[in-house]
Parts: C-alpha cells; sequence; structure tokens
C-alpha cells in the first residue's frame, strides 16, 4: 500500500532532483526523462505530480521564496530595542541566509546566477526577487517605526541592500576569480558581519539625523 508519507517523499525526490538538473544542465536541456530516470521512477509517476517541466520548475521556484522570505522575515526586532539589538538580529538573520544559501546552491543558481527558462519561469525568478526586496524594505520600514533606524528612504536603501547581497552571494559562491579570492573563503558568519556593517554603519547611516 501506498501511503501519504511515500507519495510525498517521492515529490520531493523529484523536485530536488529536477532543480539539481536544472542548475548543471539548464532549464531547456533537462528533459522530464531525465528527471524520472535519475530519480528512478515511471514517466507516469512525474505527470500524476505535475502537469509540465514547467510546472515542477515554478514549484521549485516557489518552495525556495518561501523559504528565503522565512529567513527575512525575521526582521530586525518586533518591539522596541537599541540599535545594537537591531545588529544582533540583523547579523543571525544574514549568517542563516548564506548558510542557507550555501547548502542549497542548485537554487541559487536558479534565481540568482540565472539560467534560460520558460518566459513563465524566468517571470517567477524575477517576482521572487523583487518580494526579497519588498522583504527588506518591511524590515527597514519596521525598524523606523520602532525608533532603531534613523530617517531613511526604504525603496532606495533596500534596493541597494539587495544589489550588495545578490553581488556578495555570487562572488562567494560561484566566482573562479582571484580577485575575489578572499571573498570565496569568508565562512556564511563572516559574510553576515559584512554586510551588517554596511548595512548600518554605511547603507542606513547610523547616527543621521
Amino acid at each position: 500500500m501506498i501511503t501519504d508519507d511515500k507519495i510525498q517523499d517521492t515529490k520531493e525526490q523529484i523536485l530536488n532532483t529536477a532543480l539539481q538538473l536544472f542548475a548543471e544542465r539548464g532549464y531547456h536541456k533537462t528533459k522530464v526523462s531525465d528527471i524520472v530516470k535519475a530519480v528512478g521512477v515511471a514517466q507516469g509517476t512525474f505527470y500524476w505530480h505535475f502537469k509540465s517541466k514547467e510546472m515542477i520548475a515554478l514549484e521549485v521556484i516557489k518552495n525556495g521564496q518561501e523559504k528565503l522570505l522565512q529567513f527575512i522575515a525575521q526582521g530586525y526586532r518586533q518591539e522596541d530595542g537599541t540599535v545594537e539589538d537591531a545588529v544582533a538580529a540583523s547579523k543571525k538573520l544574514f549568517e542563516d541566509f548564506f548558510t542557507f544559501s550555501k547548502n542549497n546552491k542548485a537554487l541559487m543558481i536558479l534565481l540568482f546566477k540565472g539560467i534560460e527558462t520558460e518566459e513563465s519561469v524566468h517571470n517567477a525568478i524575477l517576482e521572487t526577487r523583487q518580494k526579497l526586496e519588498e522583504a527588506f524594505q518591511q524590515n527597514i520600514n519596521r525598524a523606523r517605526e520602532l525608533g532603531i533606524l534613523p530617517k531613511i528612504d526604504p525603496n532606495l536603501k533596500s534596493a541597494l541592500l539587495m544589489s550588495l547581497i545578490e553581488g556578495m552571494l555570487m562572488r562567494w559562491l560561484f566566482s573562479s576569480a582571484s580577485i575575489h579570492h578572499h571573498l570565496k573563503h569568508k565562512s556564511a558568519k563572516e559574510l553576515a558581519q559584512d554586510v551588517v556593517t554596511f548595512e548600518f554603519f554605511g547603507l542606513l547611516g547610523k547616527g543621521d539625523n
């Protein structure tokens, strides 16, 4: 008898395998037959869970988006506190973010490094990146409301913060250039410290009126 847990496990295996193959071979070069062969299931099993390769790619992106937004949703603080409290919370947020990214390189390739895909998949990727930026903006707005951060333009600051994170992430995970040698050997904790230093003492202008 096939249990619900077994069905869910099979679906997760298909999702994870598809993501890995998309990252390694590219979306268009990965066939449904490649996915089912790697998982070890019949092609009918794939289509029982997913209508098409496009649908599985969209679900992969949706799942990744939800996980990343969970980290950002931690925010700076949910109640009044000092800038030091906010810095500590932000360090944890980014350390978790970078650790997750390192452990999920295939997802990062899909979301940030970029591969050629269907238009719907490409739009889902752009939407995910926009939602991440909006989540950072919400954190900044909340910190302003609590008096933790000075008056700043949240739209501009969240865009700059997102660009900073994307740039560091891509150099840390994927760059082979010698100019990025020092960055590639940093830990997630050290990267988080770099981001927070810029975030609070540069980007967000701690101490500004």
